[in-house]
C-alpha cells in the first residue's frame, strides 16, 4: 500500500505501455509482412518436394513452422505485450475503485483484528491522480465514524488506518477517557471484558455511538488518562494538553483520528491531524483473515 509501489506499478505501465504501442504501430505490421514472405518463398520453393517425398499434411505443418520463424517475437516485446493489459487493469483498479491492505496491528480492535485483509474504496472521497495524489474530482468528504486508510503525516511511506473522530472546525476533547465533540459527550456504554492479545491483557468493551455510527472500542481503565504527544508537530497550537488527557480544534483540511483500542493506538492525540491530502480511502469491507473466515464481511 505504500507509494513506492504505486510508483513502481506506474513506472511498469509506462514501459509495458510504450513498447506495446510500439509493437501495435510499428513491430506487428513489420512481423505480418515477414510471415507472409516466408509463405510465399516456401510455397515457391520446398513445397512442390515436400508435397511429393511426405503429402499435404506435412506441406502444411513446415510451412506453418516457416509463417511461426519469421514472425516470432523478441521475448521482451512478448512479455510487455502480454502483461501491459494485466498491469493497466491493476493499475486503473488500485487508483480509481478499491485497494487491498492488510491490519499491521490491533489499535483498530475490536472492529478490525490483526491480519484482517479488507478492501478501501478509493472514489468514496474523490478522484485522486495517482502518485502525484492530486484529488481531481471531489465527490464527499471523511465524515465522523468513517473508518479511514491515510498517509501517517510523520511518515508518508507508511499507511495507518483509524477512524475519523473529528471533521474541520470540530473541537474535540479527550479526558479522563471520555470522548467529547463540540461540547457533546459522545455516549458509551459498557458491554463486558475483551482480551487484547497486543497487550496480554483484559480490556473493558463499550458500544460507543459517534454521531450516529455504532462500534465498540475497548478502553483500558487502569492505565492513566495522560497523553504525552509525539514532540511537535503542524498545528499543534491547535490541541492542549493536560492531566486527563488533550483538547483540539480541527483545523480546515485535516481530521482528527482515533483507534478504537483507545489505550493501544497511537493517532491523532499524539502525533495530531491528518490533512485531507493524505487520505487514501474509505476502509468497508473484510475480504479474507486466514485465521478466521468468519470475519469475512462488512463493518462500522
Amino acid at each position: 500500500m505504500s507509494l513506492n509501489f504505486a510508483l513502481i506499478l506506474f513506472v511498469l505501465l509506462v514501459v509495458t505501455g510504450i513498447v506495446w504501442a510500439f509493437d501495435r504501430v510499428s513491430l506487428r505490421p513489420q512481423r505480418t509482412a515477414r510471415m507472409a514472405r516466408a509463405a510465399a518463398e516456401f510455397d515457391a520453393g520446398r513445397a512442390q518436394s515436400v508435397r511429393a517425398a511426405s503429402g499435404e499434411a506435412e506441406v502444411a505443418r513446415q510451412r506453418q513452422e516457416a509463417v511461426d520463424r519469421a514472425g516470432k517475437m523478441p521475448w521482451w516485446v512478448e512479455y510487455s505485450v502480454s502483461f501491459f493489459p494485466v498491469i493497466l487493469f491493476v493499475f486503473v483498479l488500485r487508483s480509481f475503485v478499491v485497494e487491498p491492505f492488510r491490519i499491521p496491528s490491533g489499535s483498530m480492535m475490536p472492529t478490525l483484528q490483526i491480519g484482517d485483509l479488507i478492501l478501501v474504496n478509493k472514489f468514496s472521497y474523490g478522484l485522486r491522480l495517482p502518485i502525484v495524489d492530486k484529488k481531481v474530482v471531489p465527490l464527499g468528504d471523511p465524515q465522523r465514524g468513517d473508518v479511514v486508510v491515510f498517509r501517517y503525516p510523520v511518515d508518508p511511506q507508511v499507511d495507518y488506518i483509524k477512524r475519523v473522530v473529528g471533521v474541520p472546525g470540530d473541537e474535540v476533547a479527550y479526558l479522563n477517557k471520555r470522548l467529547t465533540i463540540n461540547g457533546q459527550e459522545i455516549p458509551m456504554k459498557k458491554v463486558g471484558e475483551y482480551f487484547d492479545p497486543d497487550r496480554v491483557s483484559y480490556a473493558a468493551l463499550y458500544d460507543e455511538n459517534l454521531k450516529g455510527v455504532n462500534h465498540q472500542i475497548l478502553i483500558d481503565e487502569r492505565r492513566s488518562p495522560e497523553i504525552d504527544p509525539f514532540g511537535g508537530y503542524p498545528n499543534r497550537d491547535a490541541c492542549e494538553y493536560s492531566r486527563e488527557g488533550v483538547r483540539c480544534k480541527v483545523p480546515a483540511g485535516n481530521y482528527f483520528v482515533m483507534g478504537d483500542n483507545r489505550d493501544n493506538s497511537a493517532d491523532s492525540r499524539y502525533w495530531g491531524f491528518v490533512p485531507d491530502s493524505n487520505i487514501v480511502g474509505k476502509a468497508f469491507f473484510v475480504w479474507m483473515n486466514f485465521g478466521d473466515l468468519k470475519r469475512i464481511g462488512r463493518f462500522h
